[in-house]
C-alpha cells in the first residue's frame, strides 16, 4: 500500500482514484469497488465491529481512496507504516451540497435516487446491508459525521472538523492536503513518481454515484419482478 485516502467522500475521489492509476500507484480501492461487489459489505461489516481482514480486502490494491477505506485512515496507518496519507480537500459549502444530494440522499429526503434505494433494500439484502455500512461509516453512533448532517451548515461544521482532526492525527511527513486544482506535482512529488504530460484528470463522482445507484436498484428490482413473476 503506498498511499492511504483520508478525505471524505465527494472530495473528488474518484477523479483521484483515476489519477494514481495513471500514475502506476494502483489499482486503487474506491467505493465504487464495493458498489460492483456487494458481497464485500460484509468484510467492512466486520471491520467496523473490529474485526478488520485488511490482507483481504486490499489484496491487489496498492492505493485506497474515498470510504470506506477513509474511515479507517488511522488503523491503516499503522498497518502500512510506509504509505502516504491524502487528505484531499474541498470547499465546505460546495462539498456539503454534494454530500447532501448523493450519500445523505440515499438514506434521507425524497429524491428519486433515496426511494429507489429504500425499495431496492427491501428485496436484496445485499443491498440492505450496503445502506447499513455506510449507516455505520457516517451517521450512527461513532460514524464520521454522526449527528452532523440535519442541515447544510452542520455538514459544513462535520466537514471542517473532521479536516482538522486528520491534520491533528497525521505525521506531518506523511501528510499529503491536495486537491485536483493543486495539479500533478505534489502529488508526484510525495509518491516519488514522474510527473504525467496530460492534465489532472476530472471525473464527476456525484454524477457517477447518482448514476450507479439509480441503475443498480432498477436493475435489482426488475430482477426480483421476474423471479416473482416466473415462480
Amino acid at each position: 500500500m503506498k498511499l492511504i485516502g483520508a478525505g471524505l467522500p465527494r472530495t473528488a475521489t474518484l477523479t483521484q482514484k483515476t489519477a494514481l492509476e495513471l500514475l502506476g500507484v494502483g489499482p486503487c480501492y474506491h467505493m465504487v469497488n464495493v458498489l460492483g461487489d456487494l458481497d464485500q459489505v460484509d468484510l467492512w461489516m466486520a471491520a467496523l465491529n473490529g474485526e478488520p481482514q485488511w490482507e483481504r480486502i486490499f489484496a491487489g490494491f496498492q492505493s485506497t481512496v474515498d470510504w470506506p477505506g477513509g474511515y479507517f485512515y488511522k488503523e491503516l496507518m499503522e498497518v502500512y507504516p510506509d504509505a502516504v496519507v491524502l487528505l484531499s480537500v474541498r470547499d465546505p459549502q460546495a462539498w456539503a451540497k454534494s454530500a447532501h444530494d448523493t450519500v445523505w440522499s440515499v438514506r434521507h429526503g425524497e429524491s428519486l435516487m433515496r426511494l429507489l434505494s429504500s425499495a431496492w433494500g427491501e428485496v436484496d439484502p445485499k443491498w440492505r446491508g450496503f445502506l447499513e455500512m455506510v449507516d455505520g461509516l457516517l451517521w450512527k453512533d461513532k460514524g464520521t459525521l454522526a449527528n452532523s448532517h440535519e442541515t447544510l451548515e452542520q455538514l459544513e461544521a462535520g466537514m471542517v472538523a473532521f479536516n482538522e482532526e486528520v491534520k491533528r492525527t497525521v505525521p506531518a511527513e506523511r501528510l499529503l492536503v491536495w486537491e485536483p486544482k493543486d495539479g500533478w506535482e505534489p502529488l508526484c512529488s510525495a509518491l516519488d513518481v514522474a510527473i504525467p504530460s496530460e492534465p489532472v484528470p476530472h471525473v464527476n463522482d456525484s454524477e457517477e454515484f447518482v448514476a450507479r445507484v439509480i441503475d443498480g436498484a432498477l436493475a435489482g428490482l426488475q430482477a426480483w419482478q421476474a423471479a416473482r413473476v416466473s415462480a
